[in-house]
């Protein structure tokens, strides 16, 4: 691996789209994987991203430490550690291409019903529950584990519950916060902070940072409605993303 033009050309704008989505714009930084993929191997991709969004996350825990529902961490929390584990077990006899096929073809469902259902009446906001948040929280952990896609689930259960934006957003900071944390030990025992891994996320750190506190600056000018609409569009977009990326995976075209 080599620093040059063509790693930070892929690189710089993977970080930046992670970045906008760890700000608040959620389902952006599914799409920086494939591009650093592009001059790294997806395994060195992932390593090198991990201490980026360890330090993304400083960010904006500290941006929204004050606003965040408790209800919904611990709801999702149990369920999301057994998940990671379950997915650290598992990694080896699952399909990655299988898990985000799955997770692409609910993401598309969920975010096309509320695209194209949404403008007709408006339904009743949810509320965390211990059901729900114990599923979901395990679909986030096994996902994130296995296919770094941890961020649809966590959408399809907290934005029908129509929490102020800066709420979801700070929700979301910590939950994933917390999971990437359990995730150094799983890459710790694979060997992946290697010191040339380390010495590119060191490399890309200001940009991972900056990128954050844009995201952070932008979502705080954005109104509520335009904002559940934008994440409906991002959702949608990655859901496509994952869908495309599973059934070549799996070769089901042939």
């Amino acid at each position: 691996m080599s620093f040059d033009l063509a790693f930070f050309a892929a690189m710089v704008p993977a970080v930046i789209l992670m970045g906008l989505s760890k700000g608040g714009f959620a389902g952006l930084g599914l799409l920086a994987l494939p591009l650093m993929a592009l001059v790294v191997s997806p395994v060195t991709a992932a390593a090198i991203m991990l201490p980026l969004l360890i330090s993304q996350d400083v960010v904006t825990v500290w941006s929204y430490r004050r606003e965040f529902d408790r209800r919904n961490l611990a709801t999702l929390a149990p369920g999301a550690f057994l998940g990671v584990l379950a997915g650290y077990l598992l990694a080896a006899k699952v399909s990655d291409a299988a898990v985000g096929l799955a997770v692409g073809v609910i993401s598309i469902g969920f975010a096309l019903r509320n695209l194209l259902g949404g403008g007709k009446r408006a339904g009743a906001a949810t509320h965390a529950s211990w059901g729900a948040g114990g599923f979901w929280g395990l679909v986030c952990g096994f996902t994130s584990m296995i296919a770094h896609a941890g961020g649809p689930p966590f959408q399809i259960y907290v934005m029908p519950q129509k929490l102020k934006p800066a709420i979801f957003v700070g929700t979301g900071a910590i939950f994933f916060a917390a999971m990437n944390l359990v995730k150094v030990i799983p890459y710790l025992a694979l060997g992946q902070f290697s010191p040339q891994n380390l010495g590119a996320s060191a490399a890309l750190l200001p940009v991972a940072v900056a990128a954050t506190f844009a995201g952070v600056w932008l979502v705080r000018r954005v109104p509520a409605e335009r904002f559940y609409r934008l994440i409906y569009w991002l959702l949608l977009l990655v859901g496509t993303k994952l869908v495309f990326d599973g059934v070549r995976g799996l070769h089901l075209l042939g």
